[in-house]
């Protein structure tokens, strides 16, 4: 039986962030993580490159049942602190958009730092939790590698996406075991598979605005075998579940486009036209026919306009891609009982949960791994 102040079970972002706070507080801590080595998913974040954190990290870049629980775990944890942290560790930067800010040497270098700071903790590597209860005033963590006791628990161990990293649904258990609801996970951030595009080559970029409900989101679109991606789709999988409305030409009406064009290029057929905004073989796609534009009626015009700024996707047609492939879920542990100031469980003093384990999920660019961050934070200076 091993004791200690704090046992934080997963070596993600957000447990080794926990574990380095616990550790500035003078606490016993132990990590307890089934996998083979610390921060996997930070590993191949971004492609390898890491993007740490984002500029416009606010709550309306957060999806949940309750997206409003972050507000006081990023209010204290500010793209600014991550941007001094990396800086510590003389990790070079760039920032590959505005705002995105990625690791100019590769996920490596935020791994080397993580597990730096955390490097007073214990580490148990390749050790299964297989359950966690209560009792005579301490948690009992059993795993396959011995028991464990502690004053208090950090759940930081993730969503169930991206199973080839090595997952596990034990932090929704463990949220169950002490009365804690679930919010049933979905994939997010995500390729769609849809048939609407069918006939445009797989490969094919443009960049579209995709409206769920009042929201609208530009970004590229990449039209795959299956369907659609790109971080266009990614985005809108992370919204709540809802029609989807695309529009191929942001910004520009395409009836008036094609009207203007009847009056000035009538010789020319409507895919040339519409080539000048988007790939030949896309506008092929929304009309391939050869006839001048001038032969057509305005009825017609219209009716291809729709093709253009009006294709809808409804929302039971939405199919994402499974778990496998997704970066975050959408759902997870219920942030009701939660105290969005300590990530304290309200059912169980002394129970934390942070990161992805929670039903929270960002934006894509750098969100979901400043929410790491931040929520890692609160639960190491509470714990």
């Amino acid at each position: 039986m091993k004791k200690y102040d704090i046992i934080i079970i997963g070596a993600g972002a957000a447990g080794l962030m926990a574990a380095t706070v616990a550790l500035a507080r003078g606490k016993r801590v132990a990590v307890i993580d089934m996998g083979d080595a610390p921060a996997r998913k930070v590993a191949v974040s971004g492609g390898g490159r890491c993007n740490f954190t984002n500029a416009a990290v606010a709550t309306n870049r957060y999806f949940g049942e309750n997206p409003k629980f972050i507000r006081s775990a990023i209010a204290r944890t500010t793209p600014t602190d991550i941007l001094d942290w990396v800086s510590k560790h003389n990790i070079q930067w760039v920032e590959k958009a505005p705002g995105q800010y990625f690791c100019a040497g590769g996920a490596d270098d935020v791994v080397h730092a993580l597990v730096h700071d955390a490097r007073g903790a214990d580490f148990f590597m390749k050790t299964t939790v297989k359950h966690v209860c209560w009792d005579n005033y301490l948690f009992h963590v059993h795993t396959n590698n011995g028991e464990f006791i502690s004053a208090s628990v950090i759940v930081t161990t993730g969503g169930i996406s991206f199973p080839a990293m090595g997952v596990s649904d034990i932090g929704y258990k463990i949220a169950k075991h002490f009365g804690h609801r679930i919010i049933p996970p979905r994939p997010a951030l995500v390729a769609v598979a849809t048939d609407i595009f069918n006939g445009v080559p797989a490969g094919t970029t443009i960049n579209v605005e995709i409206s769920i409900g009042r929201e609208k989101i530009r970004d590229s679109m990449l039209i795959t075998h299956f369907g659609i991606g790109g971080p266009a789709v990614y985005r809108a999988t992370v919204r709540d579940l809802s029609d989807w409305k695309i529009n191929l030409t942001p910004g520009i009406d395409a009836y008036e486009l094609l009207r203007a064009a009847k009056q000035t290029r009538g010789r020319q057929s409507v895919s040339t036209v519409l080539g000048e905004y988007m790939s030949v073989r896309l506008a092929k796609w929304v009309c391939d026919n050869a006839k001048n534009i001038a032969d057509y009626k305005d009825t017609e015009l219209r009716a291809i306009a729709t093709r253009i700024n009006h294709i809808i996707i409804p929302r039971e047609s939405i199919k994402s891609h499974g778990l496998q492939s997704a970066e975050v879920v959408r759902g997870g542990i219920d942030t009701h009982d939660i105290s969005s100031k300590t990530m304290e469980s309200k059912l169980r003093p002394g129970l934390f949960f942070a990161g992805e384990v929670l039903d929270i999920a960002g934006d894509l660019g750098g969100f979901n791994l400043h929410w790491a961050w931040a929520s890692g934070r609160a639960a190491g200076e509470n714990a």
